[in-house]
């Protein structure tokens, strides 16, 4: 099967060394006998656009996301529900949406997967209404992610372990009210997080049990510890063996209501999506996917 692709590029994604991650994609893909529109984007909203209108153009194209999780969650949010196929080149900082599905870091492997892999359906999960792919997160993890936002001197996955020791300097617990399918329960400490897929951060596994078409969210709470045992218990997390530690608390649900003693951004696939309080919920295998075939 050939395909055709609209490849959307976010020029300024990996520090603007996304622009090199596509041509080294688009070249892989014609080369594989593949026809491939390229669309430099100006922000999430114009990709979202240009999907909408090639999803409602009858025209057959795959949206190709060159770019990280931010734009691969907004273009899935744009295509759930509809016959639209995305695939994915990862082009940003953290990847990790990429990591989960098995999609290879390498562009010209990654494209390859893009010609030939198979559709997949998988979940799509919504905070207060707005679609995520990963995880959405509040509490400690707000301050990281607008710190790593913030950060341009430092790259790669250094990045989140940088913010995570900026954030804790002056990080004082909060109270978390949280209710997963009705039933509800308040943690003090440092943080909630609900998982449709098990990574974020850059390789940090924080919901190893997450499926990403099993239809439920999994939720994990960080309870109060200190700050030592926190960072202590960090490098745990890039394996998923944190979820044995004391301070881990793990439900899971369908429908899951966070607020807290103070007003938090939530955020997800990197960017912020939402504030306090949300509600949040899954559309169970809502979106096609382009992923590596079954061995």
């Amino acid at each position: 099967m050939t395909r055709r692709f609209l490849a959307l590029v976010n020029p300024k994604a990996a520090g603007g060394r996304s622009r090199e991650t596509a041509r080294t994609a688009v070249e892989t893909l014609t080369g594989a006998g593949a026809t491939v529109r390229v669309v430099e984007t100006t922000s999430l909203d114009h990709a979202a656009a240009e999907a909408r209108a090639a999803a409602g153009g009858g025209g057959g194209e795959v949206c190709l996301a060159i770019g990280g999780d931010g734009l691969v969650g907004h273009l899935a949010g744009v295509l759930r529900g509809g016959t639209g196929e995305l695939a994915i080149i990862p082009g940003g900082r953290g990847n990790d949406f990429a990591r989960v599905v098995g999609i290879p870091f390498d562009p010209r492997r990654a494209a390859l997967v893009a010609a030939d892999g198979e559709v997949r359906e998988v979940d799509v999960a919504l905070a207060n209404g707005r679609p995520f792919v990963g995880i959405v997160s509040l509490g400690f993890d707000s301050e990281c992610n607008r710190i790593a936002n913030e950060v341009r001197l430092i790259r790669g996955n250094l990045v989140y372990v940088y913010a995570a020791l900026r954030a804790l300097a002056g990080w004082r617990h909060a109270r978390f009210d949280v209710t997963v399918d009705g039933a509800a329960e308040s943690i003090e400490g440092f943080s909630v997080a609900v998982a449709n897929s098990k990574a974020f951060g850059g390789g940090m596994y924080l919901a190893p049990h997450a499926e990403l078409d099993d239809g439920r969210l999994e939720v994990v709470m960080i309870s109060s510890q200190s700050k030592w045992a926190y960072l202590r218990g960090l490098p745990k997390v890039f394996k998923g063996s944190h979820i044995d530690e004391p301070a881990v608390h793990l439900r899971a649900g369908a429908v899951i209501d966070i607020d807290a003693d103070r007003p938090f951004t939530a955020y997800a696939d990197g960017d912020p999506i939402a504030s306090t309080p949300l509600t949040i919920t899954v559309e169970p295998r809502s979106l096609r996917l382009i992923a590596p075939a079954a061995a």
